[in-house]
């Protein structure tokens, strides 16, 4: 039995890995793969999660000298868990025939501790934002394959003598999944369809609150809209029914309903339901994305589906991440102020303007390229794992 060993560094890309796992489990069903979660706490579907986890306070977002949550992250016990993550994989050597590290340099850094071949899939980087600098190449350089987000930034790390390719954006096949039919009932009666994307971290929970208030405000200009929030795997759906009754919402439990927990009502009419499936579905039905998540908001823009976000004081990506997301999506993002009147009017003047959410969707498109980078990864791994 071959065995290979999954390392992400954030929950869109344990999402990627688990992605590419399950083309891998496709083309080579006798493969076993295994997941080291280096962010947060990991839950797949096609792998099988290993090793230290813990959720840290920032949810991950420690990069660009983000003082404020490297300390609160150090205080939750960080190094203690990063220690802790390089002892299992440097005892992990010899069990694997093959690692693949997905997220940044980072994640590659931490797996060549298990001294196995290497591939890297790089996520976060591209030239059109920030390109990989100097000491992140001499990294690259060891791996065994380099699969980065976009061709212009493997053309400038070839330039640099980086073997880099980039046969597709495995965020792109992220919404390419079946359809659920059950995503149906998420938005029954709504039209148009806002999707709610709070992302997956801590911060979702309070995001969650803005998002659904904006969607509140619409709704008083359009009889029929309504919204569907989608509840990543990880986070407490009670958690989020106790904010929303907080901020005077009528939340109606589903109790028997694994799918859509519950709904919220303003007076007698619902305009919002939860939505614990698979985003991609849900992202095919809706008219536009209101979200504050990463990787979501990049599968959504992939599918041609326009995507706001705002700047919210409490946003723990901060205004950098924001920034990145906004240079690696161009015009198929728009960031609104965080202020309630600001974000519902911007929603409403986007539904107002079908030629805008058209052209949105183009250049989110074109920005995020066609499907396939999840198989033609895999695809690779299993060559390799063939020619061991």
């Amino acid at each position: 039995m071959k065995r290979v060993l999954f390392v992400s560094n954030g929950h869109g890309e344990a999402a990627i890995a688990d992605r590419i796992a399950e083309e891998l489990r496709n083309i080579a069903p006798s493969v076993e793969a295994d997941h080291l979660a280096l962010v947060g706490e990991a839950r797949s579907s096609y792998m099988r999660d290993v090793g230290p986890q813990r959720q840290m306070p920032s949810g991950g977002i420690i990069a660009m000298a983000n003082v404020r949550n490297i300390a609160r992250d150090l205080r939750g016990g960080l190094i203690g868990l990063t220690l802790a993550q390089r002892r299992f994989l440097q005892r992990a050597r010899g069990e694997y025939m093959h690692t693949i590290a997905v997220g940044d340099v980072y994640a590659l850094l931490m797996t060549y501790a298990a001294r196995t071949p290497a591939t890297f899939v790089g996520t976060a980087k591209s030239v059109r934002v920030a390109p990989y600098g100097s000491m992140e190449e001499r990294v690259l350089r060891r791996a065994d394959a380099i699969f980065v987000r976009d061709e212009p930034t493997a053309e400038r790390l070839r330039g640099h003598g980086v073997p880099a390719e980039a046969p597709g954006n495995v965020i792109v096949d992220l919404f390419a999944t079946h359809d659920d039919p059950e995503a149906a009932r998420a938005v029954a009666g709504f039209e148009p369809v806002l999707a709610i994307f709070p992302g997956s971290r801590e911060s979702a929970y309070e995001d969650a609150i803005f998002l659904a208030a904006v969607a509140r405000a619409c709704s008083t200009n359009h009889p029929a809209l309504g919204a569907a929030l989608s509840i990543a795997p990880m986070l407490d759906a009670e958690r989020f029914v106790a904010g929303f009754e907080a901020d005077g919402w009528t939340v109606e439990r589903h109790t028997n309903d694994e799918r859509i927990p519950f709904s919220l009502r303003d007076g007698d009419r619902t305009i919002v339901r939860a939505w614990r499936g698979a985003i991609g579905p849900l992202i095919s039905r809706a008219t536009t994305i209101v979200g504050q998540a990463g990787t979501a908001n990049e599968a959504a823009a992939a599918a041609g589906v326009p995507v706001i976000a705002f700047e919210l004081s409490n946003d723990r990506k901060t205004r950098w991440y924001r920034m990145r997301q906004h240079g690696l999506l161009d015009g198929a993002l728009e960031v609104l102020p965080g202020e309630p009147a600001a974000a519902s009017a911007g929603v409403e003047a986007l539904l107002a303007d079908p030629a805008r959410i058209a052209r949105m969707g183009t250049i989110g498109r074109e920005r995020m390229g066609a499907p396939g980078g999840a198989r033609a990864i895999a695809a690779r791994i299993a060559e390799r794992l063939h020619a061991s």
